[in-house]
Formats: C-alpha cells, sequence, structure tokens
C-alpha cells in the first residue's frame, strides 16, 4: 500500500523521535472499526483456541477477536519491536495479556492454528501463491484465515503501479486474486473490500503524525526532510493509485479432512 514509504517512516522516526509513530492510526490498514467488528466476530464465531496474527502491529484485530473468543490464546507476530510493545500495552488495559504472546519470530514449522490473521502482511512468505501454501499449512483441518491484500480495481498504468514500488502484473484484479486461493485448496467463506472512506482514513491517519508536527515544528531542522516525504506521499496517493488500487479482506476455509 505504502510502497518505501514504510521504511521513509521509520527512518524519519530514527531521526525525529519526537514525531509520533503510527499514533493517529487505530489500524495499520484500510479497516473502519465497523469492518474490524464485523471481521472479528465472524473469525471469534468459528469458536477457536489458538488464533495467531501474522503482521499483528499493534494487535487491535487480534485483541478484538480475543475478546470475542473467551476460550482462546493468540500469538501476534510482527518485526517491528516498537508496535508491539504498544500492542502488549494494548493487551495489558484490556486485560488480555493473561492469553497472547507477542513475538518477532515467526511460528515454528508444524504449528498449528485454528484462526490465522494475516493483513497486509502476505509479503513475509514471498509472492502470493507462496504465501497462500505457507498460510494454509499454518491452519489447523476446518480452520480460517484472515487475508488482507491488495489487488487491482482497475488495471494500472506503469507509473500508478511505481507510485507504490509496483509492477503492473505484481497485484490481480479481485476476480483472480479469489481464483488464487481457492486453486490453493481454500474455500472462500467471507469478502469484504475497503470502501473509499477507509482507504483514506488510513492514508491521511498514515500522514497525520508528521503533519501535526510540522504545525508545532515546521522551523526544525528535520522539517524540510518531513515535508517533503510527507508531500511526496500525498501525492503518490492522490495522482497515483487512488481508485486503482484496491484492499481486500478474504475469508478462507481450509477443510477438515484437508492435511
Amino acid at each position: 500500500m505504502t510502497g518505501s514509504a514504510d521504511n521513509d517512516y521509520e527512518s524519519v522516526i530514527d531521526a525525529a523521535p519526537s514525531v509520533g509513530y503510527y499514533e493517529s492510526l487505530e489500524f495499520n490498514a484500510p479497516m473502519s472499526t465497523t469492518l474490524a467488528d464485523e471481521l472479528a466476530t465472524l473469525l471469534s464465531s468459528r469458536t477457536p483456541a489458538i488464533v495467531v496474527d501474522i503482521g499483528c502491529g499493534w494487535a487491535e484485530l487480534l485483541l478484538r477477536v480475543l475478546a470475542m473468543a473467551p476460550l482462546a490464546s493468540g500469538l501476534g507476530v510482527d518485526a517491528d519491536v516498537r508496535v508491539l510493545a504498544r500492542a502488549n500495552a494494548n493487551a495489558g488495559a484490556r486485560h488480555l495479556d493473561d492469553r497472547v504472546t507477542f513475538t518477532t519470530e515467526l511460528p515454528e514449522p508444524g504449528s498449528t492454528a485454528d484462526v490465522v490473521i494475516c493483513v497486509g502482511a502476505d509479503h513475509i512468505y514471498g509472492p502470493l501463491p507462496d504465501a497462500l501454501v505457507n498460510l494454509q499449512d499454518l491452519l489447523s483441518p476446518g480452520g480460517v484465515l484472515l487475508l488482507g491484500t491488495g489487488y487491482w480495481e482497475t488495471t494500472p498504468t506503469v507509473e500508478q503501479a511505481a507510485s507504490i514500488g509496483a509492477r503492473p502484473d505484481d497485484h490481480r484484479d479481485l476476480a483472480d486474486l479469489v481464483d488464487l486461493a481457492m486453486g490453493v485448496g481454500f474455500r472462500l467463506l467471507g469478502l469484504r473490500t475497503a470502501t473509499r472512506r477507509e482507504w483514506e482514513q488510513f492514508e491521511f491517519g498514515y500522514l497525520a503524525d508528521w503533519e501535526n508536527w510540522l504545525m508545532k515544528w515546521s522551523h526544525d531542522a528535520m522539517a524540510p526532510r518531513i515535508r517533503a516525504q510527507a508531500d511526496t506521499h500525498r501525492n503518490e496517493y492522490l495522482r497515483g493509485w487512488r481508485e486503482v488500487l484496491g484492499f481486500a479482506y478474504l475469508v478462507l476455509g481450509k477443510a477438515q479432512d484437508q492435511t
């Protein structure tokens, strides 16, 4: 979604720690509270014992699922220790810290879970076909995967794809995305797509930490760099991939007799 901007975001924080770190975002994806609660309700209805979130960030969705599934335990995985610190704080504030563990390490081979969440993090496993196979292996028979990933709403130009650090063939359209998942052996149990409002909430929430800092510190030595990166990201969204890149939430089931 944000292309190389994630690295820029982290580099700004390293250079100017007073800038907020995703503080203006509730979810690090185009997702509203309404959609999060809807997905959490759907996932918790499977009465899972183990829920694993790959790329959990600060664990907003994982914690919602655990709150709705009181017999479940959770594992959140993310490479960013700063967001995991926020995840731990969130779990403690909601009295869920006795049922969830956070780590930077992927689950051991052979580990399984009843519900797996992977929103915006399938790249951890390489190309999407490989990610789907790996995520399916992580599921117990009869388990459910929530996959949140990008797709092309319209066929992009080379320039539009490049605005998120991609090529036109790096994503599929929505129908081909579903076909890919089903070709691996999943069944499609549910499908949601991010709305324009959810995209705008995400993109401008992503920028809000920088913009709010610039309102206070416009003459700081770091201001030109932060202003330039904020302007670049905003223009890439508004003039590049807005209404071109979509984001889908696929609820995918693994058959009971599938190993």
